[in-house]
């Protein structure tokens, strides 16, 4: 994300990434306006010519909405913002939709200035932007997944496979048949990834090894490692993000940060260490000072539906900053995520137990 105008109540940014429009999707909300280029078809242009219908042109103009509702599915190219038009050259009062992309640039305006909790976030998306995107290739004797961690979650891209349609190949009599696969996706990757993208090559076998050296022999200069986990599929790439097997790698996104601290979280939990989750303990930990790091899913934090007691959950969190607590607002975009779900949304690792 790249902030060309900011002011206590107005931002003006350009998004960059996929993760950008994750981000744009937690900070435009309801009660908020966004504006950006766009365009309405002019009635006045209609009518007849020629015996014939003539179509109302479609004109480019600045548009301004009150946010109604967003629509954003993870790792999607399109963030989708309704709204009532306040501010355009025609149709003032209408319905829209604002379909923003990367490299679009928007004007979020907010009626008050923005939370500690949209700076924070905002904040994140500008340090993530200087990350360098990693491919982390899940590789089974007659299957291959390739992924990329993002700083906000887990994206699969392709799948490679010789398995399906007709009679199943046995690999293990048919080394020729494997070779050929592994040149297939050797020719594939290196047709996909930027030529700086560093490679983890994961899985329970020694079939990952065999790539690795091949792809060297195909003169694959980028950085490459072979890290073994106990599970393949999705569940392996989440093993080498749970576990860290990509070294320093992957260190400084948000996405190892918030796994490694949920992960503390479900030790606790298994050992009954300093930990609390569900609504009493929660209001309880923060009473009493005890709570260390508060892990909450970024989407509840913005819910004004969803309550902690009787105060919305970033009346909450406000609090967290008056005991010298840290909040870490999560995506639920990888299995960690997901259980945070499992658990409410909200999860706090404490000082000491109660």
């Amino acid at each position: 994300m790249r902030i060309l105008k900011r002011e206590p109540m107005l931002w003006r940014l350009r998004v960059e990434t996929e993760d950008d429009l994750w981000t744009l999707a937690r900070l435009a909300r309801k009660g908020m306006d966004i504006g950006m280029l766009g365009e309405r078809r002019d009635q006045t242009t209609g009518g007849e010519e020629g015996g014939r219908a003539k179509a109302a042109e479609r004109k480019k103009m600045w548009i301004r909405l009150s946010i109604e509702s967003t629509d954003y599915q993870s790792f999607s190219e399109i963030l989708r913002i309704h709204g009532i038009i306040t501010e355009a050259q025609l149709d003032v009062g209408s319905h829209h939709t604002h379909n923003i992309s990367i490299l679009d640039e928007i004007e979020l305006t907010s009626h008050i200035p923005f939370k500690n909790t949209d700076t924070t976030l905002l904040q994140q998306a500008i340090d993530s932007s200087n990350q360098v995107q990693v491919a982390l290739a899940v590789i089974e004797n007659d299957e291959i997944i390739l992924f990329y961690v993002t700083p906000r979650g887990l994206k699969e891209s392709t799948t490679w496979t010789m398995r399906g349609g007709g009679k199943r190949v046995d690999v293990k009599s048919s080394s020729g048949v494997a070779s050929n696969f592994r040149a297939k996706v050797i020719k594939e990757l290196t047709e996909s990834l930027g030529e700086e993208t560093p490679l983890v090559l994961c899985g329970p076998g020694h079939a990952r090894d065999t790539l690795l050296q091949e792809l060297r022999q195909s003169g694959q200069t980028r950085f490459m490692t072979s890290v073994s986990t106990s599970m393949s599929g999705r569940s392996g790439a989440n093993e080498v993000l749970r576990e860290g097997l990509a070294g320093n790698l992957l260190e400084q996104y948000a996405i190892t940060k918030e796994i490694t601290l949920l992960e503390q979280a479900w030790t606790r939990l298994s050992t009954k260490g300093a930990v609390a989750y569900g609504q009493q303990e929660l209001l309880k930990a923060l009473s009493e000072g005890a709570i260390e790091i508060a892990l909450i899913s970024a989407d509840l934090l913005r819910d004004e539906e969803a309550k902690i007691g009787n105060i919305t959950w970033a009346k909450w969190a406000e609090g967290l900053e008056d005991i010298g607590a840290e909040l870490v607002q999560c995506s639920t975009d990888h299995d960690s995520g997901q259980q945070l779900l499992g658990m409410g949304g909200a999860i706090a690792l404490l000082r000491y137990n109660m």
